[in-house]
């Protein structure tokens, strides 16, 4: 048996609870995995507010973990290539990654490399395939003044560092006053949020934005990248669905097809940055497994200054 969060219900944080499940021993194409850390997201909650279709229900938590190999499928292989019982992984792109162990997809685990602690392996993916994918579609190039709304979060971190790999890049990115060096840190340069950010970020880019990449999903975001963009095929959103239908921006998201075959090819390489060094994931603190209500609660928070890990 092992330890899992569902939401039995659509609704608010009161509807996760934890349960013990079985664990099926893995078929052919696929492996079980002990989880030593479940990654969070905002998607985990998100997803379970919005909810309609009840013939889900209930609903297995979490998208990406971390862990050690417990059994293999016949004739299986992982992602990246062999797979032995004790090999730590990491896997993005499941269902239910809140538990102690989980039977997954052979297709969604990678190696994990030695250097990168599990908490770090289990947030890596679904930030950095968005933000991997924002820079893609946005087709940010060397040269390029870019503007990053919300850089001091996990996908905004997770541009800044992939810009770097790009060159030559100016990345001007919004935050609080309290998360400035957060993104100065990244080698972003900050500029705080609210009353008066357009005219703040012209008077820091008289020579335009090329392209601007809102992580937040606010009027304010969309407003101003409109005003500064003079191209909307280079405005994207992950938040603002409603004003990127309005306005003719792009929204992407991962249950988009396009954007899950983006993201599931892009995974080794975001592995791979993060064995050499550069990607990092800054974490702000781990909980308990049995602690995931309290987590969710810290994340729905929206400012918890880095990623949050489930440790089993």
């Amino acid at each position: 048996m092992a330890r899992q969060w569902i939401a039995r219900d659509f609704g608010d944080l009161d509807v996760f609870e934890e349960v013990e499940v079985d664990v099926p021993a893995p078929g052919p194409g696929e492996v079980t995995i002990e989880v030593r850390a479940a990654g969070m997201n905002p998607a985990d909650f998100k997803h379970v507010a919005a909810g309609t279709d009840r013939s889900l229900l209930p609903v297995a938590v979490g998208y990406e973990i971390a862990g050690v190999i417990s059994a293999v499928g016949p004739g299986t292989e992982i992602a990246s290539g062999g797979g032995a019982v004790g090999d730590e992984v990491l896997a993005f792109r499941i269902k239910g990654g809140y538990s102690s162990a989980r039977t997954v997809p052979a297709k969604d685990v990678f190696a994990k490399p030695a250097n990168v602690p599990f908490e770090q392996a289990a947030n890596l993916l679904l930030a950095g395939a968005t933000a991997a994918e924002m820079l893609d579609v946005t087709a940010v190039k060397a040269g390029d003044t870019v503007l990053v709304h919300g850089a001091s979060g996990s996908v905004g971190v997770s541009i800044l560092q992939q810009v770097r790999l790009i060159g030559g890049v100016r990345v001007i990115g919004t935050a609080s006053e309290q998360n400035a060096d957060v993104v100065r840190g990244f080698g972003g340069e900050p500029v705080a949020y609210g009353e008066g950010l357009e005219a703040r970020v012209r008077e820091l880019a008289p020579e335009g934005i090329a392209a601007a990449l809102d992580c937040v999903g606010t009027d304010e975001a969309v407003d101003v990248s409109l005003a500064l963009v003079p191209d909307r095929d280079h405005i994207v959103t992950i938040a603002a669905f409603g004003r990127a239908k309005e306005t003719g921006i792009r929204a992407i998201a991962g249950a988009m097809p396009a954007s899950a075959v983006f993201r599931d090819a892009v995974r080794q390489h975001l592995i791979d940055l993060a064995g050499r060094g550069d990607l990092v994931v800054p974490i702000a603190r781990t909980y308990a497994l049995d602690d995931a209500r309290a987590a969710l609660d810290e994340l729905a928070g929206q400012h918890p200054g880095g990623k949050l890990a489930l440790i089993p």
